[in-house]
């Protein structure tokens, strides 16, 4: 200091000099530290406990759906391609696409002269064979055995007659008043006749027994053979007459009047719209939770309200490329606004689950072990973390098999990273929609305040 004095005197008119400045801001900067210093050391030992400004639930007490959510395709409740069985022409057809139909309706003729001539044909022979069965029934037979009848009784009578005479003839030959010629040719007619009896007893019983049996057999035989063949002549006619099978609506006609139809080729398809059923293919531990008689919606492009329908069917097998199970989910279609082919959205509801303790999904905390926990705004205004036990997840909720009660609130805002037994500060659920610079400023005066 003295050589500086020494080398400038001072004077106090003139403004320092750069090392006197220097030596000022030295000395002010250290002064302001040790103001800071003692500043953060007394605010270091009167700080407060620091709060979190949080949103919290109440633990509802509710009804909960397990839903299952899929895509379907739309199938018609009944559809029939109607398959001519012989190959002919069109004659005409009697319906056009969109045509409603009922079933056995007519719906289109085939060419059938030649078929119409031989079922005509066949009906004679028929008829003719009918008639025969009929007279050998009711007349050739009867008459046959009562001649054989007739015969048989003749032949009876002739014997005892040849009987009486040879024993009058052996008599007057004991007596000696006739020769023996006479008597040796009484005992050959006796035999003649009863030869006779015989061959006619014999031939009666035939035809009580075999022989009625076989002429019956016979005529029932023609008659039977002359049915089979009308009724197959009348069964190629009916195949030129193409009917519905089914009620519904024609969908495709693919020829016209005059062009021919193959056997075993389409020639039209009626599909029962009534109803349709959405097919789709879930996971099988979502198809282990349906049944048949389940509720679900489909949501279908173009109509603004969800259709309800019914699960029909729930596959008892899975489908071998695709491990999945197939489900049907019907419903019904009377204004046909639902077509057959389209692509839906399926949601199925597995199970309902009354009186379920319900929070919002997202304050559910998952840990890095897979344990699953919330937070709970506990009544001394701390943070409690809690173990839960989940069940069915629906949507922006979730159901709580173990671990609150209804009377408990949880953190649904401001839980992830939230250490146990933190104190928090509750925060209006609105807040936020009031406007997002109200909201994060209030949590930044609270802990200023404290």
């Amino acid at each position: 200091m003295t050589l500086i004095e020494t080398a400038t005197p001072p004077n106090r008119d003139r403004k320092p000099g750069t090392l006197g400045r220097c030596m000022l801001a030295l000395a002010g900067l250290a002064t302001v530290a040790g103001a800071l210093t003692t500043v953060g050391c007394s605010s270091a030992k009167g700080d407060k406990e620091p709060t979190v400004t949080v949103q919290v639930a109440a633990v509802e007490k509710t009804t909960i759906q397990h839903t299952i959510n899929t895509q379907a395709i739309l199938f018609p409740r009944q559809q029939a391609a109607i398959v001519p069985k012989i190959s002919a022409p069109v004659q005409k057809f009697l319906v056009k696409r969109g045509s409603p139909v009922r079933e056995g309706q007519l719906l289109a003729v085939l060419e059938n002269r030649d078929l119409s001539a031989v079922a005509q044909e066949n009906k004679g022979s028929y008829a003719q064979a009918q008639a025969a069965y009929e007279t050998t029934t009711a007349a050739s037979l009867p008459e046959e055995i009562q001649k054989a009848e007739a015969d048989a009784q003749q032949a009876q009578q002739a014997l005892d007659a040849q009987e009486k005479v040879f024993q009058s003839r052996q008599q007057l030959f004991e007596q000696g008043a006739l020769p023996r010629k006479e008597l040796d040719q009484s005992r050959v007619d006796i035999t003649q006749a009863r030869n006779q009896y015989a061959i006619a007893k014999k031939h009666l019983d035939a035809l009580m027994a075999i022989g009625r049996q076989q002429a019956l057999k016979s005529a029932a035989g023609q008659l039977e053979s002359a049915k089979g063949k009308y009724l197959g002549a009348q069964a190629q006619l009916s195949y030129s007459e193409i009917r519905s099978p089914i009620d519904g609506v024609v969908t495709d006609r693919p020829l016209y009047p005059g062009e021919m139809a193959a056997a075993g080729t389409a020639l039209l398809t009626v599909m029962d719209i009534s109803s349709v059923i959405a097919k789709a293919h879930i996971p099988q531990n979502d198809a282990a939770a349906l049944k048949i008689g389940d509720k679900g919606t489909m949501t279908v492009p173009g109509i603004e309200e969800p259709i309800e329908g019914n699960v029909t069917i729930v596959s008892p097998a899975l489908d071998p490329n695709s491990t999945t199970v197939e489900i049907w989910l019907e419903a019904k279609n009377p204004k046909h606004a639902l077509k057959p082919g389209t692509s839906v959205q399926l949601a199925l509801t597995a199970q309902t689950v009354k009186d379920a303790l319900v929070v919002p999904a997202n304050s559910v905390l998952t840990t890095p072990e897979g344990a699953t926990t919330v937070m709970l705004a506990g009544s001394d205004g701390r943070a409690h973390q809690k173990a839960v036990k989940l069940g069915i997840r629906n949507g922006d909720d979730v159901q709580i098999l173990e671990g609150v009660t209804a009377s408990d609130k949880v953190v649904a805002s401001g839980a992830y990273g939230l250490p146990d037994n933190t104190k928090i500060k509750i925060e209006a659920a609105e807040a936020p929609a009031k406007g997002s610079s109200e909201g994060s400023k209030a949590p930044s005066e609270g802990s200023s305040e404290k």
